[in-house]
């Protein structure tokens, strides 16, 4: 069964709206960048359900390495360590639409995301930083109340398994408008700080993780308001090559569900 949504919020109950199809289509610094570009699929269409891994694909940091700007987390591709908890998280100096462990970054994506929020500022776009880091024991919590009031297989749609959530790396994080409006609902696709994210985001160093209509790649239904960093050459290439997904840039298998 395909997830339905990697990042509900702690607070916020399972919502099968979620899975609706929002009305708007998705398209597409650091201390380090990626300096070759992978051999990978160069299509945003729909996808087939298995891109096939490229044995020329290269890579110039590791698909791992959770400290690797390049990690590939999914459902076929645990944290390593499951429990990894960044050495060098940060608050941004960024708004803030949450307290406590969820207003973290790692540093590089803290330095990014300040110069994005301020970009998009000076273009009269406000956003807020809505969900940051977040660790392993905080999904364990979650993970299990879901579990506890739904079922597994309604947990595995609301939220992403222990040890299997790009929040935990530090490299992504979700964003609000800063009206608050439609957070976390298919609606905040169609809001000012979606809208300016899914064309500006990759300049940036950002890509929009879990892109419409690509959920049989990725494993999630379309999540406007999460971003992930990967770095403003390669966000720039997927961006121009019209590539959505990380597994596909990379050469990956996809990853619609867990593997058990």
């Amino acid at each position: 069964m395909l997830a339905l949504a990697a990042c509900t919020p702690d607070s916020t109950a399972p919502s099968p709206a979620a899975a609706d199809a929002p009305t708007a289509s998705p398209s597409a610094t650091p201390t380090a960048t990626p300096s070759v570009t992978p051999a990978a699929a160069a299509t945003s269409t729909p996808p087939s359900p298995s891109p096939s891994p490229s044995s020329a694909a290269t890579t110039q940091f590791s698909l791992t390495d959770p400290t690797s700007p390049w990690v590939v987390v999914n459902k076929h591709r645990p944290l390593n360590p499951q429990n990894y908890v960044p050495a060098d998280l940060v608050q941004p100096k960024i708004r803030l639409a949450v307290s406590g462990e969820a207003t973290l970054l790692n540093s590089t994506t803290a330095a990014a995301a300040e110069k994005m929020f301020g970009a998009a500022a000076a273009e009269g776009v406000i956003m807020t930083l809505a969900s940051g880091y977040r660790s392993y024991s905080t999904q364990i919590t979650t993970y299990n109340g879901y579990v506890t009031s739904s079922g597994q297989a309604a947990a595995d749609r609301a939220s992403a398994r222990p040890g299997y959530s790009e929040h935990q790396t530090g490299w992504s994080f979700d964003i609000a408008d800063g009206g608050g409006a439609c957070s976390f609902q298919p609606c905040f696709a169609d809001q000012p700080a979606a809208v300016w994210a899914k064309a500006n985001a990759h300049k940036y160093g950002f890509v929009v993780r879990y892109p419409w209509m690509f959920h049989e790649i990725t494993g999630y239904y379309y999540e406007s308001w999460h971003l992930r960093y990967i770095g403003v050459e390669a966000a720039t290439a997927m961006a121009s090559k019209g590539i959505a997904t990380l597994e596909e840039y990379f050469g990956l298998e996809a990853a619609p569900d867990y593997l058990a």
